[in-house]
């Protein structure tokens, strides 16, 4: 049976087995898909001896996704650009192809979503790998502005510099934010970690839509924020979880499932268990 994994550390939250089954089950493919937890010193090892068994491709999450680029012998334009990648693909000559879902992810489900994207103001919230991995799609959508913001602005700087050559993106500092925007985007980790960010209300207009990465049985600290300025179309990022999966599961198999039905499940999924 096709073997695959999802890597990181730690690994066991993880809901990517629950859901690359229920694609697999969905799609009538025959696979198996497991976690596996590295050290924080022996991801190529690790990875090494995953290939070596036979495993047939991975999911990558924190903290080796950079790690990952580093070992793959071919990248996608998408894992290029954002620099970090959090799929591989073992080649038929063993050699790892690299790529990166998690843009295709997100504009998939804001597409599901019906958020606008083509010549809107949309402002995006961090600077880090999770803001580089979305940038590229983002851009690709046409909008008339993607504004960067982060607490260092010289970061945020460095990565509206780095993806100019595709489309109108600039960077304010994130504690001194201007305008009004269509869609707000939080891919900072503030919400993991229960923090607020201190957002002027002037950002929302009665249209605004506002997305965060994250993801849980209640409200995010963001989307708390979002309510408060009366903004009613508010989405957490699990359908964004669901879209990068089956954008990987589209790499592995050729094959593009149905994330609607396995998102509903997921969500159910975690409603029962918290």
């Amino acid at each position: 049976m096709d073997r695959y994994v999802v890597i990181g550390n730690p690994i066991a939250h993880s809901q990517s087995p629950f859901i690359h089954q229920a694609f697999a089950e969905q799609t009538g493919q025959t696979m198996d898909y497991e976690r596996l937890l590295l050290s924080l010193d022996n991801f190529e090892g690790g990875l090494g001896n995953f290939v070596q068994a036979g495993g047939r491709g991975c999911n990558i999450t924190v903290p080796f996704k950079t790690d990952a680029l580093a070992v793959a012998d071919e990248l996608s334009e998408r894992a290029t650009l954002a620099e970090a990648v959090n799929t591989l693909k073992v080649l038929k000559d063993g050699r790892l192809f690299a790529d990166n879902t998690d843009g295709a992810g997100l504009v998939m489900d804001l597409k599901r979503l019906g958020v606008p994207l083509a010549g809107q103001r949309i402002l995006l919230l961090g600077a880090g790998g999770a803001a580089r991995g979305v940038m590229g799609p983002l851009l690709a959508e046409q909008p008339a502005t993607l504004v960067v913001a982060n607490r260092t602005e010289a970061r945020a700087a460095a990565l509206a510099s780095r993806f100019a050559a595709l489309g109108p993106v600039t960077h304010q500092p994130l504690d001194d934010l201007q305008g009004a925007f269509d869609l707000i985007i939080n891919s900072t980790s503030a919400s993991l970690q229960g923090e607020r960010l201190t957002l002027p209300a002037s950002l929302c207009h009665s249209g605004t839509h506002v997305y965060d990465m994250m993801y849980g049985r209640e409200d995010t600290p963001f989307l708390c924020w979002a309510a408060e300025q009366g903004v009613s179309k508010r989405y957490d990022g699990l359908g964004m979880l669901v879209g990068q999966a089956a954008e990987s599961f589209y790499l592995w198999r050729g094959v593009r499932p149905d994330m609607e039905p396995v998102l509903q499940a997921l969500r159910a999924r975690l409603e029962q268990a918290q």
